[in-house]
């Protein structure tokens, strides 16, 4: 049953130079038609899942989502409080980027219920925000969340690291800094290369040089122990917070729970079915005028994919995940869920912790994941 729900606002406050989807700049928006169109979404929604249990969070993302109309996001609020009912202590998070103009809106975001946000700050060094190609600078960052930690009782925010020519001095300098602004929650990102991005570009013509794996690996074992330390130890192989503290959304993603996704684009589950929202704004508004919801797709998932996707997603998470539990979950033989020689081959390599049927990928395995999820489904799991 979903306890979480994903608001997605298309709409960027600028185009943006490496993403195609988020290119609708807000002068465009008519807010009446988008609040009107996400409430008829939410409803469809709520429609579909029958009996209700309360929200334990609520999350809007997307492409700007700060520069929603306050009024719109008290709306949703209001309306998915009474459709579904929230927990005493719901966490409602807003991503905002640390620009002058999201800011200034912060006040007016969590009178309307907001009560914990998300910063995309994303560096502390200006010649590597220009290397993203960030159009804030640092000190606007700063000043952004320093407003972020008066408005809301909750503050996150991310940085990027592993960028090309980055030392081991310059990353723990910048780490440290991160840490003494006293947030209790940090996404730390290692630099990837996307394909279809200006960074996949740049590194096929030779124009970009990634940092090498081992100097990453490097980078990835300081975060780890500076973080640790200061209290905000690794709960997720990219994200770090102090204990309760954990992003309660995310965590529904990463443990395989149930989520309602509304908004263009918008992906769901919703009782072992994938749900999918119309991409382009203007689609996503017609669909919702001709038949009350956005919705483009609906996929029964076979049985086999989600406890695969269980076992992905739970390794990411410093807890583990019980493989006795997915297979119960989802009517599966334990030994179709993970190859029993891999187990112990992982185990043995000290890439993976075993205790009876909970396993849980060690600090080395987080560096392999990927390699280490395909070494344990089986082909078996797959085809079912």
């Amino acid at each position: 049953m979903a306890r979480a729900l994903y608001i997605h606002w298309p709409f960027c406050a600028r185009k943006c130079p490496y993403c195609d989807f988020n290119s609708h700049v807000r002068a465009q928006v008519d807010d009446a038609a988008w609040r009107d169109a996400l409430l008829s979404d939410l409803r469809y929604e709520a429609a579909q899942i029958g009996e209700p249990k309360p929200l334990a969070s609520v999350f809007f993302g997307g492409g700007t989502p700060s520069l929603m109309p306050p009024s719109t996001a008290a709306a949703l609020l209001e309306e998915a409080e009474r459709l579904f009912g929230f927990d005493p202590d719901i966490e409602i998070t807003l991503e905002a980027n640390p620009s002058s103009v999201e800011a200034a809106r912060f006040a007016d975001l969590a009178s309307a219920g907001i009560n914990r946000v998300s910063l995309g700050v994303q560096s502390l060094d200006a010649s590597v925000l220009r290397f993203l190609g960030r159009l804030h600078s640092v000190d606007e960052a700063l000043r952004a969340l320093d407003l972020a930690q008066h408005c809301f009782s909750r503050v996150s925010f991310d940085l990027i690291y592993a960028t090309p020519g980055q030392t081991e001095t310059v990353w723990k300098q910048q780490l440290a800094r991160a840490l003494s602004f006293g947030t209790e929650h940090l996404s730390l990102y290692q630099l990837t290369i996307e394909p279809g991005t200006r960074f996949a570009t740049d590194y096929r013509l030779g124009r970009l040089a990634p940092l090498d794996d081992d100097a990453a690996a490097d980078l990835f074992e300081l975060t780890q122990d500076m973080t640790e330390s200061a209290g905000l130890p690794a709960y997720e192989v990219s994200n770090h917070a102090r204990i309760g503290c954990e992003s309660r959304h995310n965590l529904t993603y990463w443990r395989y729970r149930d989520y309602i996704g509304i908004g263009p684009g918008a992906h769901g589950r919703r009782g072992g079915v994938a749900t999918e929202r119309h991409r382009k704004p203007e689609n996503f508004l017609f669909a919702v005028s001709a038949s009350g919801h956005g919705l483009s797709a609906e996929r029964p998932l076979p049985r086999g994919e989600q406890a695969s996707e269980a076992v992905l997603s739970g390794l990411r998470l410093r807890e583990g995940l019980d493989l006795a539990e997915i297979a119960a979950r989802f009517g599966q033989r334990l030994e179709h869920i993970a190859d029993p020689a891999a187990l112990e081959r992982l185990e043995r390599l000290g890439l993976l912790h075993r205790s009876g049927t909970h396993i849980a990928a060690t600090r080395q395995g987080m560096l392999v994941l990927n390699s280490l999820v395909a070494d344990i489904v089986t082909g078996d799991l797959l085809a079912a």
